[in-house]
């Protein structure tokens, strides 16, 4: 019996790190972001609610920006140079990756709820 205890944690080991470090393609990020909001917090800057429109229109609580797919990057512009991001999807859950490190989380919601 730990035989096969330790057989089935050492493959929930092997399996766990490789599923968390999958990454969005760009018609992955595509699909779940455009004309959806995301709600969550950046380690940088904080707590962030953004619809981002299939047009590229970023609208937040009081300011626009844009975004693109860039390859498989998502890349955000509000006023300056883009700042690109790699994204790993699970369901609603959004996580940003840049440098190969963790920068925020949020929460796929439908459509723009705040009417922004």
């Amino acid at each position: 019996m730990f035989h096969r205890i330790s057989a089935t944690l050492l493959l929930a080991v092997m399996a766990g790190p490789v599923m968390a470090q999958t990454l969005a393609t760009g018609a992955e990020i595509t699909a779940a972001i455009s004309d959806n909001t995301v709600q969550g917090s950046m380690t940088a800057s904080g707590a962030y609610t953004e619809f981002y429109a299939a047009d590229g229109t970023i609208k937040g609580d009081g300011y626009t920006g844009t975004w693109t797919v860039e390859g498989d990057t998502m890349c955000f512009s509000y006023g300056e140079a883009p700042d690109c991001w790699n994204v790993r999807i699970d369901g609603e859950a959004v996580t940003w990756v840049q440098d190969g490190a963790d920068g925020g989380t949020g929460t796929i919601v439908a459509g723009n709820p705040n009417n922004f």
